[in-house]
């Protein structure tokens, strides 16, 4: 594990020299990206920031906008309306963003919330939680390549459950979760989190100028849960409401430990790329290396390449995901 102490001694050699300039927050209205947010402003560097979210989070989010230009009256924060679960919007920002700069040091990606509801397709016909948990991401991630490599030290930190992946977890032959009995809460979620390593993988490989990292940040109480639940799931908001919230709050980590750690892996070198020197021990990604590639890191910000795992994915699942996503992100493209 590495030491809380460490990780915000790290942070605190953050500065203008070396801070992201230009990121873009998907998911920072709340949760992690909000936490990871709030941490990065709090550097008091120079920072431009899209920070993208639904129309019904805007007026909130305003508020905590100007909070965070009083801590930091050097950050800029570009409010982003979109509803980022349809590609067509996700798109359209891409190509705004585009059109305005011409570098990004980061993406930070978090948007979703657990599948516990009925299944429910947008009106692209994707369901809505793999939409925003797995195809939306990878469509900003597509998208705004071209912008990450124009940059010394480009990062993409993807949150949900990297070191998670089992080659069972992943269904290639109903990769989005239709056939009758298949969509449901314990095989949605981990299907979702192995979809994201297997193509961020691919993405990795081509592309080793950019640091990749899918993050596992543990328990922290963001109210996930709850944004899942449908309001006529009686029983089921009953024992989230009695056992599952308490037990979340008892066992998650700080708010501010929660932002401060995902910073880390915004800036550090622990996790390659150029960012802040780091004297303790380097992650390894899951090509083996310490520089480059996929870092999958889990709460106690400790690479889990899960080399075991990985290699197999690549021979089961890779070329079906690949081709697969390609063809139903390739309208947006």
């Amino acid at each position: 594990m590495v030491a809380y102490k460490d990780i915000k001694a790290s942070n605190a050699l953050i500065n203008d020299a070396n801070a992201p300039h230009i990121a873009v927050f998907v998911g920072g209205t709340s949760g992690i990206g909000k936490l990871t947010l709030n941490a990065l402003v709090g550097t008091g560097t120079s920072l431009r920031i899209y920070l993208v979210g639904r129309r019904s989070s805007e007026e909130r989010t305003q508020s905590f906008i100007q909070d965070l230009h009083v801590v930091n009256p050097k950050a800029e924060i570009v409010w982003t309306e979109a509803e980022v679960s349809l590609l067509a919007e996700a798109k359209r920002v891409c190509e705004d963003i585009k059109s305005k700069e011409s570098r990004i040091d980061l993406l930070f990606l978090t948007t979703g919330y657990a599948p516990f509801g009925a299944r429910k397709e947008t009106p692209e016909g994707v369901e809505i939680t793999q939409s925003l948990g797995y195809y939306t991401r990878m469509l900003f991630v597509l998208q705004l390549l071209p912008l990450l490599k124009k940059t010394e030290n480009p990062r993409v930190v993807n949150v949900l459950g990297g070191g998670m992946e089992r080659t069972t977890s992943i269904n290639v032959d109903d990769l989005d979760l239709k056939k009758p009995g298949s969509f449901r809460a314990m095989t949605a979620q981990p299907h979702y989190i192995t979809l994201n390593t297997v193509f961020l993988d691919k993405l990795a490989v081509e592309h080793s100028d950019v640091t990749f990292i899918h993050s596992w940040p543990g328990s922290v109480n963001t109210g996930n849960v709850w944004r899942s639940l449908d309001p006529d799931q009686y029983i089921l908001s009953w024992v989230v409401w009695l056992f599952l919230d308490p037990l979340i709050r008892l066992i998650s980590s700080s708010d501010e430990e929660a932002g401060q750690r995902h910073l880390f892996y915004c800036t550090s070198a622990a996790f390659g790329g150029r960012g802040i020197a780091w004297k303790g021990k380097a992650g390894i990604s899951t090509s083996g290396t310490s520089n480059t590639g996929l870092f999958l890191v889990n709460y106690k910000c400790e690479s889990t390449p899960n080399a075991k795992v990985i290699p197999l994915l690549r021979e089961k699942a890779t070329a079906k995901v690949w081709e697969h996503t390609q063809m139903l992100l390739g309208a947006y493209l």
